[in-house]
């Protein structure tokens, strides 16, 4: 069930509001690793590398090992592909992604002279980045208004109701439309903190959910569930 256009006007400083409050409070798995990441350039990509397909919690214990061994791309050059599968177990495809963070210098420095870009064309030329890891580096690296759409940002948007969409994909293009622009570098974290302790992927927590009363979900005797929606990058 989507929300009338007017309807979702109204209530996105409402939703905004409350989990930007839910996410201060809270020390869900998504607030540490925002914290193991800061607002470092090079941490904030790696850090994202690592956390497709992969809990928070698991990720960021795997970014502090690595990060104890690297500060920059160059110190990726001096690490064996398996050194790096060491430091990373046991996040989702860590063969995969040491691969792509062996691969990185080489790719920064012959495209671009070493530095980490910092446009969304640009970031998707990196081994191991697509549109979602590109985006939260605009947003949390550069600073620039982009909206980062994961499996979280993803249901709680259509749980809502204020779109109504198939992929991460879909929703991302929706959001850019009705959400306000001073919303768009936060909206990510905030709402995957939410969804990682209130509205939850399968039996979600409404009664103690403080938008139960906006939430079309929150009134079906099932709120809607995930079977439609498909994974980001």
């Amino acid at each position: 069930m989507t929300l009338h256009k007017r309807e979702i006007k109204n209530v996105l400083d409402i939703i905004y509001r409350v989990v930007k409050r839910k996410y201060e409070q809270n020390n869900s798995p998504v607030s540490r690793f925002v914290r193991i990441r800061s607002d470092n350039t090079f941490r904030v990509l790696v850090g994202t590398i690592l956390s497709s397909r992969t809990r928070d919690d698991v990720t960021s214990s795997a970014a502090s090992r690595l990060f104890r061994l690297v500060k920059s791309p160059a110190d990726l050059k001096k690490l064996t592909v398996k050194q790096i599968e060491k430091a990373i177990y046991p996040v989702g495809f860590y063969k995969t992604k040491a691969r792509y963070l062996k691969l990185l210098p080489e790719y920064l420095d012959r495209l671009f002279g070493g530095k980490i870009p910092d446009t969304l064309e640009d970031l998707c030329k990196l081994p191991g980045v697509g549109r979602k890891t590109a985006n939260l580096v605009l947003a949390e690296a550069f600073g620039k208004p982009a909206i980062c759409v994961d499996v979280h940002v993803h249901r709680i948007s259509n749980r809502l109701g204020i779109v109504n969409t198939r992929t991460p994909y879909e929703t991302e293009m929706a959001l850019r439309q009705i959400l306000p622009r001073r919303y768009w570098r936060t909206w990510n974290t905030y709402l995957v903190s939410y969804g990682q302790t209130i509205c939850t992927p399968t039996r979600p927590r409404c009664n103690f959910c403080e938008l139960r009363h906006i939430c079309p979900s929150s009134r079906m005797k099932y709120p809607r569930q995930d079977s439609n929606l498909r994974p980001s990058d």
